[in-house]
């Protein structure tokens, strides 16, 4: 028991990949999916691969963080790996958590790394984009805002920045890396409640960042999946920068 290892889901509308997500973590003991009343087929494919589903009421919310507690106590077994649901998890990973598990001085929660594809392609300019995603159950706590690191009772580790222990993140198509940076720049405004944005800020910082992943991080040695990933870190910035700048302009 004390070895055994729960995959976590957090899901809304998350069908597109899911088969494929779902098959990768049918190598760990359980496989466990808080759904936030999906409309699509979600529910009923993660049925079909025998997943132990809960529903957490969406409301108004429009992230998974505020379902991520949920997820996480849902589990039947003291260690959890959180899951997108357009991750995938190579066999590899899996092997390696499962060996941590039967050291005696595992830490209560490992860092592990991510590959993000960016039109199909590995951008390894943000590579290994490191994930608190494997939790001991007891103690973890997920806060409810966005992109949140959870907290857990004990040390916590980074394991080797390897591709084959890496998370996999599907990579979305244009018009959803449009929708997303829209959504998620709201709740970065709604979290970061004093944020201020002057014109210059508003062209330094986008500036900044397409220079820090195009020239440091080496996006210029990725080809076009490097310099796609530059401008769309740029761009987040510049409307994340551009709202706040809309919310204060008439208060000044």
């Amino acid at each position: 028991m004390k070895h055994k290892i729960s995959a976590v889901l957090n899901t809304y509308n998350a069908s597109r990949h899911l088969a494929e997500v779902l098959e990768c973590l049918k190598v760990f003991d359980e496989i466990v999916v808080c759904d936030m009343e999906s409309t699509d087929d979600t529910v009923s494919i993660s049925e079909a691969f025998g997943c132990k589903v809960v529903t957490f009421p969406k409301g108004n919310h429009t992230i998974c963080e505020p379902a991520r507690n949920a997820a996480i106590q849902a589990a039947s077994y003291p260690w959890v790996i959180v899951v997108d649901a357009d991750e995938l998890v190579p066999k590899e990973l899996a092997d390696y958590l499962y060996g941590r598990v039967s050291e005696q001085n595992c830490p209560a929660g490992l860092y592990i790394p991510r590959k993000n594809m960016v039109l199909n392609h590995f951008a390894k300019s943000s590579f290994p984009d490191y994930q608190l995603r494997f939790l001991k159950k007891e103690g973890a706590d997920w806060p409810s805002t966005i992109h949140s690191v959870p907290t857990v009772d004990g040390d916590v580790e980074r394991i080797p920045a390897k591709e084959e222990l890496a998370f996999v993140h599907i990579g979305d198509t244009v018009s959803e890396m449009v929708r997303k940076m829209n959504y998620y720049t709201d709740n970065e405004i709604v979290r970061r409640k004093n944020v201020r944005a002057s014109v210059w800020k508003i062209i330094s910082k986008p500036t900044f960042y397409f220079i820090k992943y195009y020239l440091f991080k080496g996006g210029i040695f990725n080809g076009r999946p490097g310099f796609f990933q530059a401008i769309h870190k740029a761009n987040y910035q510049f409307y994340m920068l551009m709202k706040a700048y809309e919310q204060t302009e008439g208060k000044e």
